[in-house]
């Protein structure tokens, strides 16, 4: 953690309470909701997800088709989820600090147990976790006890995720916990959702979302359709966030922050098959610059992030 003062001038308080939260906020837009305590299973718990819009600016060439997600009940699918978030941190003149997450290597057992109808346009996903693996020695520990731990998706017909729900086994470390939920809040916000109206290769649309985190967001993906066969789809993906306010208004009532900067953008590719629940593969990558400041403009802190989010077979 930075030192809290420089040149015997403590930071203000609202600034102090920032150093927390400021990293929490860069790792996964979206993991940040409060759990749903109501879940039916005590160790089960919900994340909810923001709905999203999709609007469609080039409907791309002929033939034209909508495209829907519609895997059946029992459909099974493996994939791994590789996540990695890049942080380093200054407060004013201070040494930069480094609060990367290190990689994490998700493997995921698949299943569908409820498919979308015409009653529940939802599918429902059950994820099993095993086998996750990390360079850094010290999650690597806490990860073993996780082995097992199970995770749930609900998804509309358009591919797009409503709700996360995490399993975390008995005897996961909270070191474990909080990596897996990191990994899965950036996969939920880098989800592509499909459009209703009938598009063909060459379709853009635009996805637009709010990412819910200690600083609310706008986010918008910019999607085009390069290449379909048959149920698959390649996609190409732009990926921008824009700050709802100028201010930050820390948790707890501690004080607010001016953003005085705020980019993040990103851009990757993505395959989807449409009787499949997960991405058959993807590469994302989005990161930029932060700046914030207390509201007397003493002290100010810097950051610069990126997040890279992978999926394989």
């Amino acid at each position: 953690m930075p030192q809290l003062s420089t040149s015997g001038r403590r930071v203000p308080y609202a600034f102090a309470a920032a150093l927390t939260l400021a990293a929490l906020l860069t790792a996964c837009s979206g993991s940040e909701q409060p759990p749903n305590t109501s879940s039916a299973t005590p160790s089960e718990f919900t994340v909810p997800v923001t709905a999203s819009t999709v609007e469609v600016l080039d409907a791309g060439s002929e033939p034209r088709q909508s495209l829907r997600m519609s895997a059946p009940v029992g459909t099974t699918q493996t994939a791994t989820l590789i996540t990695s978030a890049v942080v380093s941190q200054q407060i004013d003149q201070q040494p930069v600090k480094d609060f990367s997450s290190p990689e994490i290597t998700i493997p995921l057992s698949a299943v569908v147990t409820t498919a979308a109808s015409a009653q529940s346009p939802t599918t429902v996903v059950d994820l099993t976790l095993s086998d996750m693996s990390t360079p850094d020695a010290t999650l690597q520990a806490a990860l073993g006890g996780a082995d097992g731990s199970g995770a749930g998706l609900s998804i509309t017909e358009s591919g797009s995720i409503t709700a996360l729900r995490l399993r975390p086994a008995g005897d996961s470390a909270n070191a474990a916990r909080a990596a897996i939920e990191q990994a899965f809040g950036q996969a939920v916000y880098r989800t592509v959702a499909l459009p209703d109206a009938p598009v063909g290769v060459g379709a853009r649309w635009t996805v637009k979302q709010e990412v819910s985190s200690e600083i609310l967001l706008d986010q918008t993906t910019t999607v085009t359709l390069t290449a379909r066969d048959g149920d698959r789809l390649t996609l190409s993906v732009e990926v921008s966030q824009t700050p709802q306010s100028s201010v930050w208004n820390l948790a707890g009532n501690a004080g607010i922050l001016n953003i005085d900067q705020y980019v993040m953008t990103g851009s990757g590719t993505a395959t989807v098959d449409m009787t499949l629940p997960l991405p058959v593969s993807g590469d994302m990558s989005i990161g930029g610059d932060q700046a914030y400041s207390d509201p007397d403009g003493s002290s100010v802190i810097k950051q610069s992030i990126t997040n890279n989010i992978r999926w394989t077979q």
